[in-house]
Parts: C-alpha cells; structure tokens; sequence
C-alpha cells in the first residue's frame, strides 16, 4: 500500500521496503521515527527548492544515517557517521545500486554532522542533512507549515522528552569512543554527559607537533 504522508510518498521498492524493515528492526522507537522524520523533512525541503533527487536514495540515508549509534552496527574506533555510512553500503550493494548512487547514500550519512559542507553536495548530501538539522536543532522550523509538521509528527511522534533523549543517545553511541568526536559536534555531546571527557585541542596538537617551528 502506498504511504503518503504531508504529500511526500514512502518509496515502496523491494529495497526500501528491506531498509525500513532493518532499521525498524535495529533502532528504538526514538531513532526508528527520528530517521522517518528526517526523510520527510528533507523530501519537503527538495521540493520546496525545487531539487531533482532520488527519493529512495534519500530514503536511504535518511533511514541509516543513525545506525551507527546501534550495537549492531557500531566500530570501536570509527565515528559513528562512517559505521552508518558503511551500514548503508554493505546494504546497498545487496542491491545491485550503482556505485555513484552508493557513494551519494555513503557521502550523505558520513557527513550528516558535518554543517555547512552537504549544503554545496549533491541532492540526496544535501537533503539527508537538511532533514538532520530540521529535527534535532530546528533549523529551518518556519519554511514547513503547521500542516506538513503536524502531520509527520502525527504519524511519527516526537517524544516529550525528544531533545534530552537523542543527546543520551549520542552520547551512548560515542562515550567509549571518545577520539572520535575531534573536530565535530558530538564533542559537545560528550563535555555535556562525561564528567570525565576531555576536548582535544586543535591547537595543542599544531602546538605540539614535532615540527620544529
């Protein structure tokens, strides 16, 4: 049956049908329909700036961009960006999907809290992020209408306690290995919830390099 909601419809292929099925599978409740969510946001946002893009690519991104917060999917010593990333392309290329589409799906997730960059990228980049920004820090809240927000919130909930809860899952998904967050946002995550995290400094390290000068 096909599902249309806030007037974007849910790709329906044979692929995207496994990938909803995975990830539902895999994630809570909360990543499960965050993930749903930000397919939605990042759909509206490509047709209200009238981009060309593959809906099922996004879909795809949108749907594994957190699965590296999971067990399942999680490295030792990886962002968890890159283990979604890696997640979305061992899946894909079960698929047969071409490899530029693989590489726009990879590039999507690995770069997902990344601002400032996918905006210039490619459809699917730009929009997997879009999607992110949307709902985790409501960037661009007002260009969606009450209607739209409404209705994807109405079929995927935000909890009551949505923001608390998705930093505690970053925070999960990023504690053991701390290394990871240099240079990104998920530093922050870390100096809120780990009393005992400390920020590598860019600068320190330029500082004390071996380069004599």
């Amino acid at each position: 049956m096909t599902e249309i909601i806030a007037g974007i419809r849910v790709p329906d292929s044979a692929l995207a049908r496994a990938a909803t099925q995975l990830v539902r599978d895999t994630e809570d409740d909360l990543l499960y329909n965050h993930s749903r969510r930000v397919f939605f946001w990042g759909a509206l946002t490509g047709n209200r700036r009238m981009l060309k893009f593959d809906s099922e690519l996004l879909y795809i991104g949108a749907m594994f961009h957190d699965m590296g917060l999971t067990a399942a999917h999680a490295s030792p010593d990886l962002r968890f960006e890159v283990d979604g990333a890696n997640a979305a392309r061992d899946f894909l290329k079960g698929y047969g999907v071409a490899e530029r589409d693989i590489e726009d799906v990879w590039t999507s997730i690995a770069l997902h809290t990344t601002p400032g960059i996918p905006e210039h990228m490619r459809p699917t980049v730009a929009l997997v992020t879009a999607g992110v920004e949307m709902d985790v820090l409501g960037i661009a809240y007002d260009d969606f209408s009450h209607e739209h927000r409404d209705h994807v919130c109405a079929h995927h909930p935000r909890e009551a306690n949505f923001k608390e809860n998705i930093i505690d899952h970053f925070a999960a998904g990023t504690i053991k290995k701390p290394l990871t967050t240099f240079g990104n946002v998920k530093a922050d995550v870390l100096a809120l919830k780990d009393m005992n995290y400390t920020r590598v400094n860019f600068c320190s390290i330029i500082l004390g390099s071996k380069w004599p000068t």
